[in-house]
């Protein structure tokens, strides 16, 4: 049975993070389906569409995720695990989910700040979000 895993990718460390813990998952014997997503937040205002045409956004958006998912991608084909990245715009948990269901996706792995409190409380939380609005299991990594 491939297990299909779909891991979100921003570009911080906490995503490679959790790239690394899919790439466990391969290296121990699971076959694994890896897909990569990254989610541009949208600039797409009435404001920026009256002085930026559509076709610039849209340049914007992919060499935004391909830089997010450079460094990953080099890393996985590094393992010999094969991938799907996939760049996408919108809210950042459901577009995740969204994927998710859409790809059939067994698993998503995502990291985390690991913020607590007050910090939390004021700058959200995706992972929180993810798993909320969820119907599939999700892997939280963190840096330890």
């Amino acid at each position: 049975m491939t297990f299909r895993i779909l891991v979100a990718v921003d570009g911080s460390v906490y995503s490679i993070a959790a790239v690394d813990h899919a790439l466990k998952l391969g290296a121990s014997g699971c076959s694994i389906d890896l897909h990569l997503l990254n989610v541009q937040m949208p600039l797409d205002s009435s404001h920026i569409r009256r002085f930026i045409p559509r076709d610039s956004l849209d340049d914007h958006y992919r060499d935004a995720g391909n830089q997010a998912l450079e460094s990953v991608v080099a890393r996985i084909e590094q393992s010999g695990l094969p991938c799907t990245s996939h760049i996408a715009v919108g809210h950042i948990a459901q577009t995740i989910n969204h994927y998710a269901s859409e790809l059939g996706a067994d698993l998503i792995v995502i990291g985390t700040h690991g913020r607590t409190g007050l910090r939390k409380a004021v700058m959200g939380s995706v992972a929180l979000e993810v798993i909320q609005q969820a119907t599939l299991p999700v892997t939280v990594v963190k840096l330890g």
